[in-house]
């Protein structure tokens, strides 16, 4: 549903976006992290068909964001960071506009604009102007407009920015509600606990380049290596841990322990697990727990910048 290939803008001599490779399929959300500077509004920007590549393709819903800029914008919904309300209309006269934008019939425009209205807990302000509205409701008018033309994909920067927890789990559900109908997403944010949970891929862009990208699993693995389990036993382990550690070599590795705790990681939860279990409990010993130690994105995106720094710190020394 989005695809980009090589994709690359160039500004003078600033290279803002860096031969970036997307492929997120139907029904995928993808949640674009990265700094300040990075690259992510360009990239969205290309997607959208309001800047042009300098280099590279790339399509949105099947058509080629330079040969057919129109049918891309119909096909896409767009949160940009600034929303460009117009604060001296009411909210049923700005959706109304926005609806004949695009083409919407008046029942269209009438019957979208309240459903989505309703959805979002804003119905009570309908006949309010713009000027009115709290940070968080304009958040959520924005995301509203976005959604109007019932379009297959949205990008949403910063989707729940300036929202209050109750209204920020009606957007994140909202997202989980669409996907399941298919629907494309493209988030960029800063919210990493966020990201972890609405997204299925994640890429990470740093200085124009996507530096990594794939599943949270996929990523985890990578760079922060194999999953670490914690078995909680009652009573004291009396060398549990060493027995662990020659039953099951090969397939986990003991790590730190206590009186009545041992931690190992291992690259096949699934599989090896439920053998730790049965073995436990063939030893007459009392579990009492055996659960993932939590890793968060957070994590993960810290050891990816780390990396990348430090390959970059070594070409520049190599070009020294």
């Amino acid at each position: 549903m989005i695809e980009a290939h090589e994709l690359s803008k160039l500004y003078d001599d600033f290279l803002a976006v860096d031969r970036v490779n997307l492929d997120v399929p139907a029904g995928t959300v993808l949640a674009l992290l990265g700094p300040n500077g990075a690259g992510k509004t360009t990239t969205v920007r290309m997607l959208t068909s309001i800047l042009a590549p300098s280099a590279g393709s790339a399509r949105v819903a099947g058509y080629d964001v330079v040969k057919y800029p129109e049918k891309v914008r119909a096909s896409v919904g767009v949160l940009p960071e600034q929303h460009g309300l117009y604060e001296r209309m009411k909210a049923v006269e700005y959706l109304d506009f926005f609806g004949r934008v695009y083409r919407l019939s008046a029942i269209e425009r009438k019957q979208r604009s309240l459903n989505l209205m309703e959805r979002f807990g804003l119905t009570f302000a309908l006949g309010k102007k713009l000027g009115e509205y709290s940070k968080g409701m304009k958040q959520k008018l924005a995301l509203v407009r976005a959604m109007l033309h019932d379009p297959p994909v949205l990008l949403l920067d910063e989707p729940t920015s300036a929202m209050d927890p109750q209204s920020a789990k009606l957007v994140r559900d909202a997202i989980i509600e669409l996907q399941r109908d298919q629907r494309t997403f493209l988030i960029t944010t800063h919210n990493l606990s966020e990201a972890q949970s609405l997204a299925n891929r994640i890429a990470i862009i740093r200085h124009g380049r996507i530096i990594a990208n794939g599943s949270f699993s996929e990523l985890a693995r990578r760079f922060v290596g194999e999953q670490i389990m914690e078995l909680r036993v009652r009573g004291i382990l009396n060398g549990f841990a060493g027995d662990l550690a020659h039953a099951f070599a090969g397939k986990l590795n003991i790590g730190d322990s206590g009186d009545d705790w041992v931690q190992y990681s291992v690259a096949e939860p699934n599989e090896t697990n439920p053998q730790v279990i049965r073995h436990a409990v063939g030893s007459g010993v009392d579990v009492v727990s055996l659960a993932p130690i939590s890793r968060t994105l957070e994590d993960i995106y810290l050891q990816v910048v780390k990396e990348d720094e430090a390959q970059g710190g070594a070409a520049r020394e190599h070009l020294r």
